[in-house]
């Protein structure tokens, strides 16, 4: 799986490149801002470019217009931004240019090297990834706006969090400790109370779940 990072702290792009070559990836190129970024991706058309959401020369959404940009004109290419802080709103919008092969992770989240590694892979097999704490905002905003999540029990916020950040039914069994039976039984009355219809595709159910409550 050939990778480009971007980043503009040169001790995070070098060592996450090597880190992510050690892995077993094929990095093939980093960069220190979006105009680099575009020239790697050109010249190489990786499967996924990592992207620091603050780049220069602004530090305030490089990343995120980079993505769309790259989306658009090289749609084969899978993105993971990677943000300092939780920002949900740039995650709901990274998600509307489609969810396929489109992840938002903190940065803390690289600490966990195999975690990490299995988020890029998911991506760039054309899964979504979702930053825990970015869904955990989405579903608190939600719940304070008096929305139809407030239908819903504890241990089905559980499973809807799990849902948003594209774990498959046995993932979030495993997580949750519960049986997958039960877990389906659980999503049937998630989706019954958000009123969305139920889809065997992973990343739509993603796209579905964020939309829903970006829209509300």
């Amino acid at each position: 799986m050939r990778l480009v990072v971007a980043d503009d702290a040169v001790l995070l792009r070098e060592g996450l490149g090597r880190l992510l070559d050690e892995a077993g990836f094929d990095v093939v190129g980093l960069a220190a801002d979006a105009e680099e970024l575009f020239t790697h991706v050109a010249a190489h058309k990786p499967d996924v470019a990592i992207v620091d959401i603050r780049m220069p020369p602004t530090f305030t959404d490089e990343g995120l217009r980079a993505a769309r940009e790259i989306k658009a004109s090289w749609p084969a290419t899978a993105i993971l931004v990677l943000s300092q802080h939780v920002q949900a709103s740039y995650a709901v919008e990274l998600l509307s240019l489609g969810a396929s092969g489109t992840g938002y992770l903190l940065k803390d989240r690289v600490a966990d090297l195999g975690e990490f590694e299995a988020n890029v892979r998911r991506v760039g097999e054309g899964g979504s990834v979702l930053d825990p704490s970015v869904v955990e905002e989405l579903v608190e905003q939600r719940r304070t706006k008096n929305e139809p999540l407030e239908r819903l029990s504890a241990r089905e916020r559980d499973v809807l969090a799990a849902m948003a950040e594209g774990l498959t039914n046995k993932g979030i069994a495993e997580r949750l400790f519960i049986a997958e039976h039960t877990v389906e039984k659980h999503i049937g009355n998630i989706f019954a109370a958000l009123q969305l219809p139920v889809s065997d595709s992973d990343h739509r159910r993603v796209l579905a779940v964020v939309t829903y409550l970006d829209a509300h």
